[in-house]
C-alpha cells in the first residue's frame, strides 16, 4: 500500500492510499499513466518518496537500498551554514517494497479529463451543496425565531 501524493501545477497537493504493485521498479523521473491509480486522462511523473524508515528517495543514488553518503546539500540535507558537509542516510532511486509514500506531479491533462477533485470524489455536487446553505439559513431562521 502506497501513499501518493499529487502534486498539481496551481500548487495543491492531494494525498491518496493505493496498491499499486505495478509501481515497483519504476525509478524517479519516470513518467507513466494516471490511470494505474484512478486518475484517467492523465500522464503523471514520479518525483521522489520515502521509505518505511522515514528516510527520503533521492534521484543520484541508483538502486532501491538506504545508503550513507557524504552530502553538502539537497535531498535529505539543508545545512544552516553554507559548505557544511554531513554523512547522512538517503534511498536509491528505484522504489521498492519499503517505499511507503510516492511523491508525483501531474505532467500534461489531456483535453477533455475531469477534474482531479472529481475524479478522486473530493468535490462535492451542486445539489448537496445547495442543500447545505438552504439548511443554514433555516437554522438560522429558527434560531432568531426562539430569541
Amino acid at each position: 500500500m502506497f501513499k501518493i501524493v499529487i502534486s498539481t501545477k496551481e500548487g495543491k497537493s492531494y494525498q491518496i492510499e493505493k496498491d499499486v504493485p505495478t509501481f515497483i521498479g519504476m525509478k524517479i523521473g519516470q513518467k507513466f499513466d494516471g490511470s494505474l491509480i484512478g486518475l484517467t486522462g492523465y500522464t503523471l511523473k514520479i518525483t521522489g518518496g520515502s521509505g518505511i524508515d522515514g528516510f527520503p528517495m533521492r534521484r543520484d543514488i541508483p538502486g532501491t537500498q538506504r545508503k550513507k553518503i557524504l552530502t553538502f546539500g539537497g535531498v535529505g540535507y539543508r545545512p544552516k551554514k553554507k559548505n557544511v558537509r554531513k554523512r547522512k542516510s538517503v534511498r536509491g532511486n528505484r522504489i521498492s517494497e519499503d517505499i511507503v509514500q510516492v511523491n508525483v506531479k501531474i505532467e500534461e491533462a489531456k483535453d477533455g479529463a475531469k477534474p482531479i477533485e472529481e475524479l478522486l470524489g473530493l468535490k462535492e455536487e451542486q445539489g448537496t451543496q445547495e442543500k447545505s446553505e438552504e439548511e443554514k439559513t433555516d437554522k438560522k431562521d429558527q434560531e432568531q425565531k426562539s430569541e
